[in-house]
């Protein structure tokens, strides 16, 4: 694997590939900052036009850490035949990453008592649309019939989500609008968009560059080094809350970002290619899917039988990743 590794590299040339590495790692800074910042300053938008705040953060801070994910595989998805394993790897890597990893190393470090209400909805929900995304795309194609029913999904996804935020809503006082704060949240939004929608591109093309250039599938490109990149914002929250002592937080935002991951990246790419995504190669629904389904499964059934996120969890969540990826690039590449 090392000897093809380097041997690719020089075969397509050094620099351009050094280059197409340097142009893969701005992409992703790109996406990260960039899609901080336009999150940021809608949030402050939405909250200045008087919308509450228990429904801002219910809706834009619900789907803040997934536009990095979502934009990756539109962009992708747009380009048409060549790039669907790149779409559809992302999408349900970044699932698995966040389940599998993420949520994994959190339970490691930070097993929790948890009430059912608290994360039986959105664990069932997530679980269910896991399973009803593998059912729909298991012969290698989502249609817009079944796009428009995984979007169903996401909508009561949102419904509950505000629903849930209402419950504790603060009444707070609508602060007086300054212009010049309003004008830089203005350009702060037109430049986080700018970002995300560039650094994705940068992201797409230079990663399947790099697939091509050590001879490695892209798919294997997507389920690692693009979702593991488009992850970041969950693994950052992650890491913030085990050191604040606060990991209800991680898996709270890690279970909202999965049921968007799932409901609404390949519908919309589904909705972008023309009414149908084609699997370019079925081992993004035979083995990648019913993978992310299993993560799914060991973080949420157990939880809700004995209510707690227990360390045997993470471990096991980590170790079927560690394999899955081990396996994926040893036997599969």
């Amino acid at each position: 694997m090392t000897t093809d590794f380097v041997l690719g590299l020089f075969h397509e040339g050094a620099a351009q590939t050094v280059a197409a590495i340097v142009l893969f790692l701005i992409g992703l800074v790109l996406i990260v900052k960039g899609g901080d910042v336009f999150v940021n300053s809608a949030t402050w938008m939405a909250e200045a036009s008087g919308i509450p705040k228990f429904i801002v953060g219910a809706t834009i801070v619900s789907v803040a850490t997934t536009l990095p994910e979502l934009i990756v595989s539109c962009i992708a998805a747009s380009k048409g035949a060549g790039y669907t394993s790149m779409a559809i790897g992302n999408a349900i890597g970044s699932v698995t990453v966040n389940t599998g990893m993420i949520m994994g190393i959190s339970l490691l470090f930070a097993p929790m008592v948890i009430r059912r209400r608290e994360i039986g909805v959105k664990g069932v929900l997530m679980v269910f649309s896991v399973l009803a995304l593998t059912l729909l795309c298991w012969d290698g194609n989502l249609t817009l019939m079944q796009a428009i029913l995984m979007l169903l999904l996401f909508v009561a996804f949102i419904v509950e989500n505000v629903y849930g935020a209402s419950q504790n809503k603060e009444i707070t006082q609508r602060e007086p609008i300054v212009k010049s704060t309003l004008w830089k949240n203005i350009l702060l939004f037109v430049v986080g968009a700018a970002a995300l929608a560039y650094g994705s591109t940068l992201l797409v093309d230079n990663g399947e560059f790099l697939a091509h250039a050590v001879g490695v599938d892209d798919r294997i490109i997507a389920i690692t080094l693009v979702a593991i990149g488009t992850s970041l914002p969950e693994l950052v929250t992650a890491v913030t809350a085990i050191v604040k002592k606060q990991g209800t937080m991680s898996v709270g935002n890690i279970l909202g970002a999965n049921i968007i991951d799932i409901t609404v990246i390949l519908p919309v790419c589904a909705l972008i290619s023309g009414g149908t995504i084609r699997a370019e190669n079925l081992d993004s629904v035979r083995i990648d899917m019913p993978i992310c389904l299993l993560e799914t499964a060991i973080a949420v059934i157990p939880t809700l039988i004995f209510k707690k996120f227990s360390r045997w969890q993470g471990a096991v969540m980590v170790l079927v990743y560690l394999a899955y990826i081990a396996y994926s690039i040893v036997v599969l590449a």
